[in-house]
Parts: structure tokens; C-alpha cells; sequence
């Protein structure tokens, strides 16, 4: 009995501290901004309701617009297939949105199937592959970064993060508590699925 409470509090010991060191660098990264020259922006999606996008949406895209007038990338990527219920795709909204804040069309171009993380940065390394790039600075709130640029990374790209400071989620210290819960999570999942499993994004992007 004796070796069976040792074995268990060691192994209690050994999940709050990698859960504490998980939180830590889910905070960490998302207190960066390594905005730098890249062949494109990411945005990464976020809900829109009939084409208006959320205020999580909005606050990545209005950063994303940062980067691209300030010369960080000369094309931007918009991610996001459609929810249950949406007849219009993350990334259509998206896409309007930009261009009416100054992004030329051609300088924009569209990921509309992804509904997790997972696979939108899948179609987005495909995009990136098809035309010859290899780096891209993403965008996306504070508490996604982490998940966002190690995904990126094992799909062969070259990310760095530049996170929105001004989404609702950093506004609100029980959302942002929320996130970080659902970020460990989500990180937990995709390293025991080995990459293919992911939680739902609705959590993360309301």
C-alpha cells in the first residue's frame, strides 16, 4: 500500500507541475510579439455572425491590418470554414473586413474550410507549399499563441507570433482564465493524439 500512495502522490506531483510549467508558457508566449519580416500574416479564425465578425475576430484582424501597413508581410492569410447554422465562412468575413480597412484583394488570400486550429494550419501550410513560402507571423489572441506556433511549427513553417493586446478575452480575467484552462486542454489532446486530435474550437473563439 505504501508504494502504491507513493506512486500516485508522485505522479500528482509530477501533473501539477507540468500543468503549472504548461500554463506558464501558454502566458509566456502569449506576453511576445516577434513580429518580423515574413512571407505572410496569418489571421486565425474566429466566430462572425452573417458576415459581421466577432469582436475576437475584429481585434486579430485590426492587428493583422498593423502588420501588413507596416510592412511585416506582403500577403495576408484569413482562416475559418463556417459553424453549424453560418452561411457565410471566418474567413469570407474576414476577408471583407480587410479589404474595406485598406488590403488590396490580391493581397489576401483565403483558408475557408479549417473549424479547429488544427486544420486550418494544415490548409495554410498546403497554401504556403503551393506558392513557395516558408514563414509566416501569426495572429490570433494571447492565451492561442503557444498551440497556434507549435502546430505551425510541425507542419514546417516558420512562425513567429504577434498576439492581438486588445481582444475581449485579455479584457476579461474570467475569460482569460477560461482560455488558458481550455488552451491546456487543447495542448494535452493534440500531444496525445500525436497531432491529429483536437478539441472543439468554440471555447477558444467566441
Amino acid at each position: 500500500m505504501a508504494l502504491v500512495a507513493r506512486t500516485l502522490l508522485t505522479a500528482l506531483v509530477s501533473t501539477a507541475v507540468l500543468v503549472g510549467w504548461t500554463a506558464y508558457r501558454v502566458q509566456e508566449q502569449g506576453a511576445r510579439d516577434e513580429q518580423q519580416r515574413a512571407d505572410a500574416i496569418v489571421v486565425l479564425g474566429a466566430a462572425q455572425y452573417n458576415g459581421i465578425p466577432s469582436p475576437v475576430l475584429e481585434a486579430r484582424l485590426s492587428h493583422a491590418v498593423d502588420l501588413y501597413d507596416a510592412g511585416v508581410a506582403p500577403i495576408l492569410i484569413v482562416t475559418g470554414g463556417k459553424r453549424a447554422g453560418d452561411s457565410i465562412t471566418e474567413a469570407s468575413a474576414a476577408r471583407t473586413w480587410a479589404e474595406t480597412h485598406g488590403i488590396p484583394s490580391a493581397a489576401i488570400l483565403s483558408e475557408d474550410r479549417g473549424r479547429t486550429t488544427l486544420e486550418s494550419l494544415e490548409a495554410v501550410a498546403e497554401i504556403l507549399r503551393a506558392r513557395g513560402l516558408r514563414s509566416a507571423v501569426f495572429v490570433s489572441d494571447r492565451t492561442h499563441m503557444l498551440r497556434v506556433l507549435r502546430i505551425a511549427t510541425d507542419l514546417g513553417i516558420t512562425a513567429w507570433g504577434s498576439p492581438t493586446t486588445t481582444g475581449p478575452v485579455d479584457a476579461d480575467p474570467d475569460r482569460r482564465f477560461e482560455a488558458v484552462v481550455h488552451e491546456l486542454g487543447a495542448l494535452a489532446v493534440y500531444f496525445v493524439g500525436g497531432g491529429r486530435l483536437v478539441l472543439e474550437e468554440s471555447a477558444a473563439n467566441p
